[in-house]
């Protein structure tokens, strides 16, 4: 299967052949490779800066006599510009290269890809040793030209940076799983090794070219790592889960550390955090059965947001499960996103500090970018009688705790309070309104004692908790409420 910007140079290339023919800005013939080291550098940084990039065609002449290449010039043309990619620019530029028949004689076509961060320049030198392609030819960049190419650039996200040194495709191999993302992802596996690296560049996993070597990318490592701690720039970042006798850290129990990347372990992870939960004894259908204290689904979502929403900038530390004999905590590293505040985050609009790992993660089905994953979690937790969910955050952290299933006597004034504006929330973004009745069926309160939950309606409505659904309504017995925000 070949890939798309082969078919796209074989264009240029005819295209650049016609009557008259003429270099183009995105291709550029070469009858072999020039001896000046700097010049050579030049048309890489020119290409990398035009707009799509471009390719040099090796074995045309300047007078477009196509005279092709030995197997001999191709090895050392591509160690020369993959050198000169490598350690001759700032910032790196990795090259594609293909050999193709075109008038009954092989020329090598190499790619170099438009960079997203510009402008690219020689190495050490200071930007404005910046070069661009104009008229066919490569030539110095002005200073607007320069100006324009700032202006053009972007910052690499933290999921493309390097998190391997150069390997090759057999260790690449050695190290990731990518037979997890193609069962998450219901697709075949790949028919042969071509279309599996077009698949894994494609995906962003790694950057570069079987001949010339890979780089493991972060989101390459961080999910499909066979063990993180073989990526030492990650390592810290593998999930622990520590389990504690009684309900604080003075009695602990067990502790395990993680080893694989999220996409790879994430059901490894929930299972053993499952296996570890205290269990109660419940009648379904007829049959005494033993199940969790706390919902899997809600523990999945709250998990999936940790692994995913951590802020992977801050070092030394990653996502942390920790199970008391009355609650379990979810911390992750990275403190809330400044749009965010922590009395509105079930079912505000999703956002991101690692949007391409979040979305990779919900084609991989490991979490949603709906904002519906909290809103599940809070749904669960009524369903299953648990206190109201907590968010706290801190300067390097944010944590989500549930508690283990408490009556309305057994929760505290601010508990209870808490649980009414979560179950108003909650039935708000489900196009519904809180009641009397349904407050009291979420905190399990007997309708004899619905005077209690009115007395909760009306502490939540002097704190600016929840209002009236419909202000001219003014029977407090069939009056509906939603968020104060709402």
């Amino acid at each position: 299967m070949a890939a798309a910007w082969i078919n796209r140079a074989y264009g240029l290339l005819n295209a650049s052949m016609g009557n008259p023919p003429h270099e183009l800005n995105e291709l550029d013939w070469k009858a072999d490779l020039s001896g000046k080291g700097s010049r050579v550098a030049e048309h890489v940084a020119a290409f990398a800066n035009h707009p799509g990039g471009g390719h040099f065609v090796f074995g045309i002449t300047d007078n477009s006599e196509v005279i092709g290449v030995t197997e001999d010039q191709i090895e050392a043309i591509l160690n020369k510009l993959s050198n000169v990619g490598r350690q001759g620019l700032e910032p790196v530029i990795s090259i594609d290269h293909t050999v193709v028949d075109f008038e009954g004689k092989p020329v090598l076509i190499v790619r170099v890809p438009e960079s997203p961060t510009k402008p690219v320049h020689a190495k050490g030198k200071a930007i404005d040793e910046t070069f661009v392609r104009s008229g066919g030819t490569t030539r110095r960049a002005s200073r607007q030209e320069v100006g324009n190419l700032l202006l053009n650039s972007r910052t690499p996200r933290w999921e493309e940076l390097h998190a391997s040194p150069l390997m090759s495709a057999d260790q690449v191999r050695a190290a990731l799983d990518f037979s997890s993302v193609f069962e998450a992802l219901d697709r075949p596996h790949p028919r042969d090794a071509e279309e599996l690296w077009s698949w894994a560049v494609a995906e962003g996993f790694v950057i570069g070219t079987v001949e010339d070597g890979f780089y493991v990318t972060n989101l390459g490592a961080i999910s499909l790592a066979k063990r993180l701690q073989n990526f030492p720039s990650l390592s810290r970042k593998a999930a622990r889960v520590v389990v504690y006798n009684g309900n604080d850290k003075t009695q602990l129990k067990l502790e395990m550390e993680g080893s694989k990347g999220y996409a790879v372990g994430f059901k490894g992870l929930l299972d053993f955090v499952m296996s570890q939960l205290p269990q109660s004894e419940v009648i379904e259908r007829a049959f005494r059965v033993k199940r969790t204290v706390y919902p899997e689904l809600a523990l999945r979502e709250l998990i999936a947001n940790a692994l995913i929403h951590q802020d992977f900038m801050i070092g030394g530390s990653g996502p942390m499960i920790e199970i008391y004999s009355d609650r379990i905590t979810v911390t992750n590293p990275g403190t809330l996103l400044p749009s965010k505040r922590l009395d509105r985050l079930i079912g505000t609009q999703p956002e991101s500090r690692n949007e391409v790992l979040a979305k990779a993660y919900r084609r991989y089905k490991i979490c949603e970018e709906l904002g519906s994953g909290l809103i599940k979690a809070g749904v669960q937790s009524e369903m299953w009688g648990l206190p109201p969910i907590k968010f706290e955050t801190g300067d390097n952290y944010f944590r989500v705790t549930l508690f283990s299933p408490r009556t309305y006597a057994e929760m505290s004034q601010a508990e209870r309070l808490a649980a009414c504006y979560q179950h108003a929330v909650l039935r708000h973004v489900s196009n519904g309104t809180m009641t009397n009745k349904s407050l009291r069926e979420r905190l399990k309160v007997a309708e004899k004692n619905r005077s209690m939950v009115s007395t909760l309606i009306q502490q939540a409505l002097e704190k600016n908790l929840i209002k009236a659904a419909d202000p001219e309504n003014t029977s407090r017995k069939f009056t509906e409420y939603v968020p104060i925000w709402a």
